[in-house]
């Protein structure tokens, strides 16, 4: 809505309050809470001519203004305005207010300039959401400057009268300011040699072999793409490309051609853009001849997230930079230097030490490490000149200090007002201001590094405006990067500012930990390391990658694929399972009838590589399962091992335990499997007992051999008298009743026997039976359900010890 709000009269509020109370209160809620109301029309400056102005110059506007708002416009006005405060320093520049929390009417800093017709335009009425030009050329004179160089706020605002009767006044209802550098080619004393670095990088594309996740790459590398535009820049000016590796690898994969887009729903189609790919690709190896190249780190990480997480994902900044020390540019120009890309709160001093460090070789000298100016505060900023290359103390790393190219964010910062800040015209027209008041103060050369801020634009106008037209001032010399980092460096503090922009979310992080895990475990599995694909590790730093800050959804998809796929790698190393209940595996039944037994466990391999594995048997309900270590073994591609498990248990019962196939490293590889095994054993109570038992038996035995022996000899047979051994005389029962046992036999209770009473042969004897589960019991009567040491029923009846030690089941 409007500056002005609906004003409701006392009166008609009360007789709207008795007439319709309820349409009342919506209408006085509004009155009694209002809110700052936005701007109703948007404007944007599309054209300023000249650049740079010299005194007497007009100056030509053009641009666009699109009604926003939901009610017409009549008799809308684009005027000309300006702030006549000059600015003469970089530091009145940066203090230029933003205003954006004034709503526009009560914007007052630039005037107006209505004394000519030439510094407005009428309109005509405009509807909502209707889009107009308009373009005005402004005299010198009506500026009102005289010949004062410097720079000045200018722009356009927007008149006009809302189409209601209640708002019947003129309101200012839209502007837009740029910067408008005035100088005197007689009083720029000294040359501005200028290092422009152009970003050469695309979000990850490449899942796996010549599967790609879109065509954006190609679409990118298109003349009319971001990259394409970028690349275009290198053959009219000077310019050092800033270069992730990972994109060119993925490049060179299409050229090759026959690759396939995977969609959404994992369905493929060819992709179209390999000759594009070949032409950027020739060109960029074209320009590589007059433009030097610097290299990230393999896949452009977000050094400060991963850092920031602590290890293990710390490391992958340390791999990303191995794999840009190792990587082959190629080509008849293959040399090319390394470095980071840090700005804001990523650029602390933990982050350069540990980035310009944490791999093999490091530190290097020749590595330029760009760190923007706004990574420090204001009142600590080091200066950039002389020069813009400093040693950045580190005490946090493991080097005191970083050698540092501090690149001019001041440079790129577009404004002043902060919604259009990025917009090409803005970008360009702040480079003319900064560098014409940085020519026009001083002696000698003022040598910068111009490089554009990591969440700038994604089309590419923005740079291509600020290299055609900003480079093309006559104060300005292109140089390369490599003529910035000859000079001496200088000593600076450390940027001491917080984390300014959210890193990689947390969720993502913590999807990285995983995969990293499983890409460690596979590489560790291999019999030989380095058969590891490439695509597999490299797709680790791929997905660290600082872009995927913008493509969040895109993230995610790739995550994904890429932890599936190395599941799928797991996967396929596994133990061998014959039970199957329903389609999904069961459990291995095993038995142990001993102390000690053992029983084998399978592995296959299903890859085509070689492994090195083992497996490692770990109990999940009994904690006297003991196992002897055991080897790795390596198995071929496509085939299988056995291992031989020594397993012992102290107690009898089922164990249930997991068996987990894992490498030489002990790291687990995929799931484990579970064992049930079935402990039968004795014991040494149990050993006691059936020696007690035996010992028992044969002592009553003796004894009563020895009673009958000297019984017959106290009554010896009458001679003549020859017993016949089929026809026993009978007994007498007086014999029978002296000689019977007491009844602590018949109980089952092993008392001791008074001296002279011989048992009776006839008396029933109850046997002794060994009890597996342990000791010894008294065999009951069938069909009785005696328990046996206290184990109700004794042996189960389906209780099997088949296969002797070590049977497997399955």
């Amino acid at each position: 809505m409007f500056r002005r709000r609906l004003r409701l009269p006392v009166a008609a509020g009360a007789s709207l309050l008795i007439a319709a109370s309820a349409a009342v209160s919506a209408v006085t809620a509004a009155v009694a809470a209002p809110t700052d109301d936005p701007p109703v029309v948007a404007v944007t400056i599309d054209s300023f001519n000249p650049i740079a102005v010299t005194p007497g110059q007009p100056v030509t506007i053009r641009g666009q203004v699109t009604n926003t708002s939901d009610v017409s416009l009549k008799a809308p006005q684009a005027i000309a305005c300006i702030d006549s405060k000059r600015l003469i320093t970089r530091a009145d520049l940066a203090a230029v207010p933003a205003e954006d929390d004034i709503p526009v009417d009560e914007q007052n800093s630039c005037r107006r300039l209505v004394d000519s017709e030439s510094t407005f335009q009428e309109l005509g009425e405009l509807a909502p959401n209707a889009k107009v030009n308009y373009q005005f050329t402004v005299p010198w004179a009506e500026w009102n400057l005289g010949k004062r160089a410097g720079a000045y706020t200018v722009g356009v605002v927007i008149r006009a009268t809302p189409d209601q009767p209640e708002d019947s006044d003129r309101l200012t209802v839209g502007r837009v300011r740029t910067l408008m550098p005035v100088i005197d080619p007689a009083e720029l004393p000294r040359k501005v040699n200028a290092a422009m670095v152009v970003p050469l990088r695309h979000r990850p594309t490449l899942l796996s072999g010549n599967q790609f996740a879109n065509d954006s790459l190609a679409e990118a590398m298109a003349p009319n793409g971001a990259l394409g535009r970028l690349l275009a820049l290198g053959e009219k000016q000077k310019v050092t490309w800033l270069v992730d590796p990972a994109m060119l690898d993925e490049a060179a994969r299409i050229k090759q051609g026959n690759y396939k887009v995977v969609d959404g729903n994992n369905q493929t189609r060819p992709g179209t853009g390999q000759k594009v790919v070949q032409t950027w690709l020739d060109a960029f190896e074209a320009s590589r001849a007059r433009n030097p190249v610097v290299m990230l780190p393999y896949g452009d990480p977000d050094v400060g997230s991963l850092i920031d997480a602590g290890d293990p994902l710390r490391s992958l900044v340390g791999q990303s930079r191995d794999a840009t020390e190792k990587y082959n540019l190629g080509g008849e120009y293959p040399n090319f230097d390394r470095g980071l890309w840090l700005e804001n709160g990523s650029a602390s001093s933990r982050n350069l030490a540990a980035a310009s460090t944490g791999y093999p070789g490091a530190p290097n000298p020749d590595d330029v490490n760009l760190v923007s100016s706004s990574s420090w505060a204001t009142a600590d900023r080091p200066s950039l000149l002389p020069t813009p290359v400093y040693n950045v103390t580190t005490p946090e790393g493991p080097v005191k200090s970083v050698r540092t190219v501090v690149t001019d964010s001041s440079l790129t910062a577009g404004g002043p007002d902060p919604a259009s800040a990025d917009q090409p015209l803005q970008v360009r027209q702040r480079f003319a201001a900064e560098t014409a008041l940085l020519a026009g103060t001083g002696t000698g050369t003022a040598t910068v590094v111009v490089l554009p801020p990591r969440d700038w634009e994604t089309k590419g106008s923005a740079t291509s405006a600020l290299v055609q037209q900003g480079f093309s001032l006559p104060w300005i010399t292109p140089i390369s990067i490599d003529q910035v980092t000859a000079a001496k460096a200088q000593p600076a503090r450390p940027p001491n500012t917080p984390r300014s922009t959210p890193g990689l979310p947390s969720g993502q992080l913590d999807q990285i930990k995983r995969l990293n895990t499983a890409t460690t475990t596979f590489v560790s599995l291999l019999a030989d390391r380095e058969q590891a694909p490439v695509d597999l590790q490299r797709a680790l730093l791929r997905v660290s990658s600082y872009s995927w800050r913008e493509y969040p959804d895109e993230a995610q998809r790739f995550l994904t694929f890429e932890q599936g796929s190395v599941n799928s790698w797991l996967g396929k190393v596994h133990l061998v399972n014959n039970a199957v209940d329903r389609g999904q595996h069961r459990e291995i039944k095993v038995n142990l009838s001993g102390s000690k037994g053992t029983f084998p466990l399978s592995v296959v391999n299903e890859l085509d590589w070689s492994v090195r594995v083992g497996v490692a048997v770990k109990p999940a309900n009994r904690t006297d399962l003991r196992i002897a270590p055991l080897r790795t073994l390596v198995l071929p591609a496509g085939q299988k091992g056995t291992f031989q498990i020594t397993a012992s248990a102290e107690q009898n019962g089922l164990i249930r335990a997991n068996a987990q196939v894992i490498s030489a490293e002990q790291l687990p590889v995929g799931k484990s499997q579970e064992l049930v095994i079935q402990a039968a054993q004795y014991g040494s109570v149990g050993w006691i007992l059936v020696g007690a038992a035996i010992a028992l038996l044969f002592g009553t035995s003796a004894v009563r051999i020895y009673r009958r022996i000297r019984s017959e000899r106290r009554n010896p047979t009458p001679a003549g008298t020859e017993a016949d051994p089929l026809h026993p005389a009978p007994l007498d029962p007086h014999d029978l009743a002296a000689a019977e046992p007491t009844d602590s036999v018949q109980s089952g209770r092993l008392d001791e026997e008074p001296a002279g009473v011989e048992p009776s042969p006839l008396g029933p004897v109850q046997p002794l039976r060994v009890n597996p589960n342990g000791g010894t019991e008294v065999q009951a009567g069938e069909g009785d359900g005696a328990p046996g040491n206290g184990v109700p029923g004794g042996i189960e009846a389906d209780t099997s010890l088949k296969e002797g030690v070590g049977t497997k089941d399955g």
